[in-house]
């Protein structure tokens, strides 16, 4: 089942930092019902059978090979994404994971596309509709929509979300559940794209694995493996492109 799965996921388990430090696994949900057209998926698409199997196949791979223990969730509450936590977390379990942890899967709302770089819907709303996901998500990282977020305050919102999944900052692995057009803009902006090519596009259960070096978020700085290369950056100089 896991042939499925982008080669890149497997390949940066390997570059994952030393076991003290907590690590986020950012992903998108598994595979769903495919739909025509090039906007929003909706809301009401549903895993496929093989979307849930890959789901719990990977969540199982993922503990026994970084040997991390998964410890926290939350998830956009679209219905795909929290099946596809609650996989996760099944695999995880029947792999071995203690089996009296119960892991609950935390609802954000930031993590629902494009909510969360979204201020005015009515004003944003035409936009996406006439631009599609990747022209619209193109023109959202060079700030040229109305009714969006600053680009940078947009992923930091989400950045700091992803900070706080670990209570009191233990170690282990955080799992993070979300759409195409949210991991797309994150990667962008963290990597200083000013264009997204389809190519870029995160496939469905690709995601990248985050974690931070430092106490507080503001004064930290991230670390992500996305497609099999690791990359840093700090918050503070993210701060610095909006002025």
């Amino acid at each position: 089942m896991l042939k499925l799965l982008p080669q890149s996921m497997l390949d940066g388990i390997d570059l994952l930092p030393d076991l003290a430090t907590p690590v986020t696994l950012f992903t998108r949900h598994s595979l769903r019902e495919m739909v025509s057209g090039q906007g929003l998926a909706g809301y009401d698409l549903q895993l496929t059978e093989q979307g849930r199997d890959l789901a719990q196949s990977w969540g199982a791979h993922l503990v026994e090979c970084s040997q991390r223990e998964l410890q926290y969730c939350i998830s956009s509450p679209i219905q795909r994404c929290r099946d596809t936590a609650s996989l996760m977390i099944q695999g995880a379990q029947i792999a071995g994971q203690a089996q009296s942890m119960a892991i609950d899967i935390v609802s954000q709302g930031l993590l629902v596309e494009p909510g969360s770089f979204v201020v005015d819907i009515q004003q944003a709303a035409p936009y996406f509709r006439r631009e599609g996901a990747l022209g619209f998500i193109n023109s959202f990282i060079n700030h040229r929509l109305p009714g969006m977020k600053h680009p940078i305050d947009g992923v930091l919102d989400v950045l700091e979300l992803i900070f706080n999944t670990h209570p009191e900052q233990q170690a282990g692995l955080s799992l993070a559940v979300s759409h195409d057009t949210i991991i797309a803009a994150l990667v962008a902006v963290i990597s200083r794209q000013q264009q997204i090519a389809p190519e870029d596009w995160p496939e469905m259960m690709e995601g990248l694995f985050v974690w931070f070096e430092g106490d507080r978020f503001l004064s930290s700085c991230i670390h992500w493996i996305w497609r099999g290369k690791q990359h840093h950056c700090c918050i503070e100089d993210l701060q610095q492109q909006i002025l």
